[in-house]
């Protein structure tokens, strides 16, 4: 998606970086447009550096290819954060003063604006008549927190955390498909302990199961993460439990499936672990060797499939199935089909890990598979969670 961010000249721009690498890092073609006051609280390089575009804030620049009618008709949503007193009024009044006021007064993308100031001007009268008059005209305010503002002074005024900003403006241009739908997605890589302090791993980085939650709260619904040895901050979802082994999720998936209509599976599940955790720290032996005996773990997602079997309102259940041998697709697809029908799922996501080139990558090629249909999707990971997430819906609406 091209998202614009706009930028206004207030103290909270110098939290306008976050938010434009959460909607880059999240796979969207991020430009900016700063007004001249926000350039005096941040400059152009460190905007440039993290949308990964040139930002230029003058209106009269670039005026042969018309700039900022070019701006507004490729935008598919526009972001403005902060948004100070001065800019809600002026765009209250449509005043074009500017590039920023001139894209918006031109655009027909969905708008949303997060504004920040002081308490006393956000409840001044003229800024709530201000807040009113946009969302009449289907602008989304981003409401203010209550915290500490410039000074010693501390009230409601302060810019929104930056991942209510990212979601709820989202959610504004999403198919929202999956309201009153709960989904549960584990996500991460599981680590089996050897001794103390080591441990069997893997490379996943949880990102391809984060952007599906993301994905899925942008589309309405409501995600319950089981979070696996991941360092990402998941505090933006209201439900989450932690878990580090493959023994971990085992406990704790049947204590959380109340509720739930779609199991999502992302996650690095290690097939092995140590039969016996040293107490303490292994030490380097004379001969310069270790022998470590492996056992395998549960097939966790086929006990789940068996699990859910009996639920009265069964969940659909989505496995994911990593390759790494360079495999070509045709080899693929037949690995997918069978995992599909040996471990009773609803649906299979399929990809090629090899060399190691998916791993904490934010883009991803993946192959998806029901029974009665298959799809392949290439791109960001957040389009690949979207494209899992249109594949699964209408099977949900079938109760497959």
């Amino acid at each position: 998606m091209r998202i614009i961010v706009g930028v206004t000249g207030g103290i909270a721009a110098y939290k306008a970086p976050s938010i434009i690498r959460a909607f880059s890092e999240l796979g969207h073609d991020v430009k900016v447009v700063p007004t001249q006051n926000a350039l005096r609280f941040i400059g152009v390089a460190t905007l440039e550096a993290i949308s990964h575009n040139s930002v230029d804030a003058e209106l009269f620049n670039d005026v042969e290819n018309v700039r900022h009618i070019a701006l507004a008709q490729e935008a598919d949503l526009i972001v403005v954060a902060p948004a100070t007193a001065s800019f809600i009024a002026r765009y209250a009044a449509g005043i074009a003063d500017d590039l920023l006021m001139n894209v918006l007064l031109a655009t027909k993308a969905s708008v949303v604006i997060a504004p920040a100031m002081h308490t006393e001007m956000w409840e001044h009268k003229a800024t709530q008549a201000n807040i009113a008059l946009l969302r009449s005209r289907g602008v989304k305010i981003v409401e203010p927190s209550i915290g500490r503002l410039t000074g010693d002074d501390t009230g409601v005024g302060r810019l929104a955390e930056t991942e209510d900003i990212v979601s709820q403006a989202l959610g504004q241009t999403s198919t929202l498909d999956f309201v009153n739908i709960t989904v549960l997605v584990v996500a991460g890589g599981t680590r089996e302990p050897i001794d103390s302090v080591r441990f069997i791993g893997n490379r996943s980085s949880g990102k391809q199961g984060l952007a599906l939650a993301d994905a899925v709260i942008a589309r309405g619904g409501k995600v319950r993460l089981i979070a696996i040895n991941l360092e990402q901050d998941v505090t933006r979802f209201s439900e989450v439990v932690r878990a580090e082994t493959a023994s971990d999720v085992e406990k704790l998936l049947p204590l959380n499936l109340e509720g739930v209509d779609l199991i999502l599976m992302p996650a690095a599940i290690g097939d092995f672990k140590s039969a016996e955790v040293n107490p303490g720290k292994l030490h380097r032996s004379e001969n310069g060797t270790l022998n470590i005996t492996l056992n395998s773990n549960p097939d966790i997602i086929h006990g789940l499939a068996t699990r859910i079997s009996g639920m009265p309102a069964r969940p659909l259940l989505v496995g994911f199935t990593a390759h790494a041998s360079s495999y070509e697709w045709d080899s693929i697809l037949d690995s997918a089909k069978a995992k599909l029908a040996a471990k009773g799922l609803d649906a299979i996501v399929a990809n090629d890990v090899s060399d190691g080139a998916v791993f904490d990558s934010d883009n991803n090629e993946v192959l998806i598979l029901s029974k009665a249909s298959q799809t392949t999707s290439k791109g960001s990971k957040a389009e690949i969670a979207n494209a899992i997430l249109d594949f699964i819906r209408p099977q949900m609406d079938q109760g497959a």
